[in-house]
């Protein structure tokens, strides 16, 4: 066992130079690495938010507002299709979670049935003598929740990847909830715009409603009151609008939206694919001098008039914008709208200078116990001790190295982990010399006590790191967030500790050994 082919030695000794080699640029500032060529490796430990600041989102998808809408749709395509089969109705509407509507005619109640049954799949059709009810079956219900939850992650990450945020953290919590954690943004109230539905629609206003009739809430059945965007931008009741609800362009149909300047002051320019600018160039031709709104989540943000037709599919939204918001409405503009509006539960920012704190306590904290370990270990070892502290010191490259090329993010708990670690890989260590020692006393030579020790001790090693690896693997599965980070950093310094204390560690002892050929044991 103690015998060390050349190959075996040089391969070692790659591995060990690769992971010092990719630990490196964890060690060393951003702008060190920017002059380096392409070729070195440049992937740096990502730090968590308690270590390097920024903001902690808890979100809450309100996904009844989806189910909502799409029946609200419903109302209107089946206002269509009873028109079209010519099947008289009254009161039709929306109750509770269902789409109700009254047959005149008892005769042509089957029949509206079938036709309101292919309006879409999976829908419950009822009948209670005229009325019939139409609703969403549970299976359907399920999956527009768990679509609306999916499109709303992806909507989230288009925005923030808009941003150029790095490494953030973007997933689901239970049944409709999103974490978005992103460090290094300082500024809660930016990120809580990234929460905006952004939903923007393109409406006519209602030019027959007056001042008065807005006043007083009158307003015919096809219209309704919106408010402004800004109180002070309408000249009229309290910054109100009588807004058609019909919808002539909607923003799904947008492909691009960028900052711009007219007449110096900040707009917001643009552009619709090709069905959206037939339809904006069909509906501004249609009602030229008449207010068009522009409509984002509920509310009017701009209603200029119609001057002439906009045939060329593209515009210009202007309004009391500064140059940040006219920013952040064309991020969210070409991102997409999200499915369902999103809910703050929980909101939490961490400063640069508190997680500076914490990396250099943790810091500390790792650097007073590697001092104290490497002190003991060559007090209790000598030669063999320096021979552990060393294997210690290639733990803590291979873990960063490690968790750089995962892209793991490193946390104070996860510093809690790496000092864990590092007495969990020195334990090893005190195992095999202890066993040396008791061979020696009991008079094997040098040679026969060090491969007695590494051989029985192997077992034991083995045994306590799969018993702490199941451990930190019941914690990761069942924990979340900050007990996560602990489990992956723990997990990987064992992981790590079989390579630098067994093999590291003894092929040095070997290599000592063979050169020198003691006759009692530095221990």
């Amino acid at each position: 066992m103690l015998y060390f082919e050349n190959w075996k030695i040089a391969l070692i000794s790659v591995v060990c130079l690769i992971g010092v080699l990719l630990s490196i640029p964890s060690f060393v500032g951003t702008q060190a690495l920017q002059g380096l060529p392409g070729w070195v490796p440049a992937r740096k430990v990502t730090l968590g938010l308690d270590l390097q600041g920024g903001s902690h989102l808890l979100l809450e998808v309100d996904v009844k507002a989806v189910i909502v809408e799409r029946l609200n749709n419903m109302v209107d395509a089946a206002r269509t299709v009873l028109r079209q089969e010519r099947i008289g109705y009254t009161n039709l509407g929306l109750q509770g979670d269902s789409v109700v509507v009254t047959v005149r005619d008892a005769g042509d109640v089957e029949k509206s049935r079938t036709v309101l049954r292919n309006l879409e799949p999976d829908l419950d059709v009822t009948s209670a003598g005229a009325n019939v009810t139409v609703r969403y079956s549970d299976r359907a219900v399920i999956a527009r929740k768990r679509a609306a939850i999916e499109q709303s992650i992806e909507v989230i990450r288009r925005r923030v990847d808009e941003t150029g945020t790095r490494e953030p953290t973007i997933q689901q919590q239970g049944d409709d909830r999103i974490l978005v954690q992103l460090p290094g943004v300082d500024d809660p109230e930016r990120i809580k715009n990234l929460g905006k539905t952004a939903k923007m629609q393109f409406r006519l206003v209602d030019s027959t409603v007056t001042e008065a009739d807005i006043a007083a809430g009158r307003v015919p059945p096809g219209s309704e009151i919106l408010p402004a965007e800004e109180a002070g931008s309408r000249r009229g009741q309290g910054g109100r609008y009588a807004v058609q609800k019909r919808v002539m362009v909607s923003g799904e149909t947008l492909t691009d939206a960028q900052p711009t300047f007219q007449n110096a002051e900040p707009v917001v320019s643009f552009k619709f694919d090709s069905v959206g600018a037939r339809r904006f160039g069909e509906a501004t031709r249609q009602n030229v001098g008449k207010p068009f709104a522009i409509v984002l989540d509920g509310k009017v943000i701009s209603a200029p008039v119609i001057r002439e037709p906009i045939l060329g599919g593209s515009g210009i939204i202007s309004g009391s914008f500064t140059t940040q918001s006219a920013q952040d409405l064309a991020l969210l503009l070409r991102a997409g709208a999200l499915p369902a509006p999103l809910n703050i539960i929980e909101e939490r920012t961490v400063g640069p200078d508190l997680g500076s704190d914490s990396i250099r306590a943790g810091a500390i904290a790792c650097a007073i116990g590697f001092a104290l370990i490497a002190v003991l270990m060559v007090a209790g070892y000598g030669l063999f001790g320096l021979i552990a502290n060393l294997g210690l010191a290639l733990n803590i490259a291979f873990t960063l190295s490690i968790m750089a090329m995962m892209g793991a993010t490193l946390t104070l708990p996860g510093l809690a982990g790496m000092v864990l670690g590092l007495a969990m890989a020195v334990d090893a260590n005190v195992l095999i010399y202890e066993r040396m020692r008791e061979e020696a006393d009991q008079g094997r030579s040098p040679l026969s006590a060090s491969e007695t020790a590494f051989r029985r001790a192997y077992v034991t090693i083995v045994d306590s790191n799969l018993t702490t690896l199941i451990a930190a693997l019941i914690l990761y599965l069942l924990g979340s967030g900050p007990v996560r980070g602990f489990a992956v950093t723990l997990s990987i310094g064992i992981a790590c500790s079989m390579f630098t204390a067994v093999t590291f560690s003894r092929m040095l002892v070997v290599l000592w050994l063979r050169t020198r050929r003691p006759k009692l044991l530095p221990i």
